[in-house]
């Protein structure tokens, strides 16, 4: 979920030229970016795609869920946030006025053309997702109130600003604004990580195979500047590693 200390830390990415958000809808559209469209945060989320931008009567088209149950959640959701990148600029905003139209003789969705739009060009939001068969992970002191010791938990992604966990058997609560010292992560081919972790957020999620889980987005708190250029190493390889594929070379 799209959190309120979030939204106000982006106040300065904040689009409000009309002209600029069509523009960069429009961008999104001919590129056929993919959107994630979060009705209740990551426990919901809808893969869709921009389909038409009408300046003139303000509104967009996107596309809908194959989904009936979820499409009736989305239209009926209160708010439901948007986000993807456009040239690996994160944005983020919100539909007003959902509803179901016709385009182009099948059933589409119909929305306002937002009248702010979230532009995030600092590389720290720039998350990649960490590998799902050979995972990278974090191994966390717990706290006496938690049983002391460590855990090991696998990441879902990373950014130069923080870590997602997957914290599958709730081992470390979420509490928002706790904060774990001395938190290794290993980076394969780069190296070991230390850093404390602060939870930013936490988010219960329901696996394609009915299993619940828990994600926790943690923020990097007074990581130094050694290990920041090493989890920048990491997000480059990855980066690499990614283009790569789409090219067809591995």
């Amino acid at each position: 979920m799209i959190t309120e200390a979030e939204l106000e830390s982006w106040h300065d990415y904040e689009v409000e030229s009309r002209r600029e958000i069509v523009a960069l809808l429009r961008q999104i559209s001919e590129k056929k970016q993919l959107i994630r469209l979060l009705v209740k945060g990551e426990a919901d989320v809808c893969v869709t795609s921009l389909l038409a931008v009408d300046a003139d009567g303000g509104s967009i088209v996107l596309d809908r869920s194959i989904s009936q149950e979820q499409n009736a959640r989305i239209v009926a959701a209160p708010k439901v946030w948007c986000e993807t990148s456009l040239d690996k600029i994160r944005i983020v905003f919100s539909l007003q006025n959902l509803g179901e139209t016709r385009f182009e003789g099948s059933v589409a969705l119909r929305a306002d053309i937002p009248a702010t739009l979230i532009r995030l060009q600092r590389r720290e939001f720039y998350r990649m997702p960490t590998p799902v068969t050979t995972p990278v992970l974090a191994t966390i002191q717990l706290p006496a109130e938690l049983g002391g010791g460590k855990t090991t938990l696998p990441l879902a992604d990373i950014s130069c600003g923080g870590i997602a966990i997957l914290d599958n058997k709730h081992q470390l609560g979420n509490t928002i604004g706790a904060t774990y010292r001395d938190c290794r992560v290993e980076l394969p081919e780069i190296g070991a990580v230390t850093t404390s972790l602060q939870v930013r957020n936490s988010i219960e999620m329901t696996l394609l195979n009915n299993k619940t889980t828990r994600r926790l987005g943690c923020q990097f708190v007074d990581i130094s500047r050694g290990n920041m250029a090493a989890v920048q190493r990491y997000i480059t390889k990855l980066e690499r590693e990614r283009n790569a594929r789409l090219a067809g070379l591995v």
